[in-house]
């Protein structure tokens, strides 16, 4: 599905800004904080919401309090990724997965139990067929 380009304004890439920050403030305070009225904002958010540029607003979700303690980012060579996405989707310790170019075919982003989660997760790669992997272990979010 190809998605259209999509011109925004100066106030529009605010509006994105904050809602990236807080996708749960009321119209009013982002109307307030962009200086417009709370029905202007919530229209310029419909019209990037219709165009495709808003995908939708999701709970930010605090690893830790779940008992996943070691996030990291893990590089995969897989020959074979034939059914790879479906699996790895039904993982609630994936944060997001993408193939990419490179030396690697998958990144992932995970949240782990600890070591042995991260063990786990590793020997699970290597059973749907990762021939390497190399693990970056995240010490300090910067954003």
């Amino acid at each position: 599905m190809a998605t259209e380009t999509v011109v925004l304004d100066k106030i529009d890439k605010q509006i994105l800004s904050i809602l990236q920050t807080d996708g749960r403030i009321s119209w009013q305070m982002l109307g307030d904080r962009v200086h417009l009225s709370a029905n202007a904002v919530a229209e310029r958010v419909r019209r990037m919401t219709r165009a495709g540029v808003i995908r939708g607003f999701k709970a930010e979700v605090n690893q830790v309090a779940l008992g996943r303690t070691l996030e990291a980012v893990i590089d995969a060579r897989m020959p074979h990724t034939q059914g790879f996405d479906d699996a790895v989707m039904k993982r609630d310790d994936v944060l997001w997965a993408a193939h990419v170019t490179g030396e690697s075919d998958i990144t992932l982003a995970v949240a782990c139990d600890g070591t042995a989660g991260l063990d786990s997760l590793l020997r699970w790669l290597q059973r749907e067929g990762a021939t390497e992997t190399r693990t970056d272990v995240v010490l300090r979010k910067i954003r």
